[in-house]
């Protein structure tokens, strides 16, 4: 996870630090290159960094340790005003006594713009978010869709290099959250544009991303692209904090290579692959996805493991249905199932075998 120095890394932070009572480190020794062009995702609980990281791009907050390079030019001590970079936050910021073509005229007028190329910009940032015909109203007159096609269009406005997103559709309904997920991500490819995002939300960060830094306790844990990082865990708070997951916990009792048998705690013995195992003995968290698990014997590959369960719970999803099981003494474990006219509905009560193939099972740190 070193930030490698090369002509491709638009924005690099180099054991970059921060604290805010000289004590606590809220970001430790970070290393991270975002290429240019890229869009990358900070995903992370509260109080993970995230956020920290962002601000001390942006200009807000100040590194205690280390430096941030953009374009091969240490920014530490340039002004927010004066780093060139776009800003959409959650609360969209746009001021409530201008109207929208004002709103947009603002941060152009800022950096001396001429009033008819000021007029072409904001003309055509409006073109980019579909909202042409908006232009003499105020933002109060929009609803939070449209407010925050504003608040993209201003961010985008004097084109930028680099744009910073803090949450940005954090209080949209569901539905045209995931509308302005495809409408950013298709816009910053089509543009070019460098883009850090920033969200707690772990579908928003797989759907939009090139790649993820998931954060926790100041450190980014793992450094993936999206497929990667929900295929391949690298510890046991990624593969708990990216989708759904089950685990059971065990000692490692045989590593050969690429493969490790684990006993689980209730005496049943499992193929697993070895991740962030290092030696017979270790305690570990075995990894499965519910989706990877199969309980009709024709569909299992030939040799896959198999385990008793007995079904707890049957949840009816629409396109999925979700069954809870009891599996080597753990009552929280899932399978899901797609809704198909051949797909069999268990019954609460019912005693079935369950398997999946050794790759799709990790064992990691405890």
């Amino acid at each position: 996870m070193n930030a490698s120095s090369g002509s491709d890394n638009f924005v690099v932070f180099d054991r970059v630090q921060k604290s805010y009572d000289g004590v606590e480190l809220v970001v430790k020794d970070l290393n991270l290159a975002i290429g240019r062009g890229e869009f990358l995702t900070m995903l992370g609980p509260s109080g993970s960094g995230k956020t920290t990281c962002l601000m001390m791009l942006a200009g807000f907050e100040t590194a205690t340790h280390g430096e941030i390079l953009l374009d091969g030019k240490p920014i530490n001590n340039i002004p927010p005003h004066k780093r060139g970079i776009g800003m959409v936050f959650q609360n969209y910021a746009l001021f409530p006594h201008m109207t929208i073509g004002e709103n947009l005229s603002f941060p152009l007028e800022v950096r001396n713009i001429g009033k008819s190329e000021r007029e072409e910009k904001v003309k055509r940032a409006l073109e980019m978010v579909q909202m042409n015909d908006y232009q003499g109203r105020r933002p109060a007159q929009l609803s939070g869709g449209q407010q925050q096609r504003i608040a993209l269009a201003r961010a985008l406005v004097f084109e930028p290099e680099l744009v910073l997103m803090d949450e940005p559709l954090g209080a949209l309904d569901k539905q045209l959250r995931e509308h302005m997920q495809f409408e950013i991500t298709k816009l910053a490819h089509e543009l070019g544009i460098t883009t850090v995002y920033v969200t707690h939300d772990q579908t928003e960060a797989l759907t939009m991303s090139d790649r993820v830094a998931v954060f926790d306790d100041g450190r980014i844990q793992q450094l993936a692209a999206p497929d990667e990082l929900y295929e391949q865990p690298q510890n046991s708070f990624v593969a708990q904090f990216i989708g759904e997951n089950n685990t059971l916990m065990g000692t490692v009792s045989k590593i050969d290579g690429d493969q490790a048998e684990v006993t689980l705690d209730d005496g049943e013995v499992i193929d697993t692959k070895p991740v962030n195992v290092n030696k017979v003995g270790d305690r570990t968290l075995v990894s499965i996805r519910p989706e990877r698990v199969e309980f009709n014997k024709e569909r299992l590959t030939p040799g896959a493991h198999t385990i008793k369960a007995e079904v707890l719970e049957f949840i009816y999803m629409g396109d999925i249905y979700r069954t809870r099981l009891r599996v080597a003494g753990s009552d929280d474990f899932f399978i899901k199932t797609r809704n198909a006219p051949d797909q069999r509905r268990l019954k609460p009560g019912e005693r079935i075998e369950i398997g999946w193939r050794a790759q799709d099972c990790r064992a990691l740190d405890a």
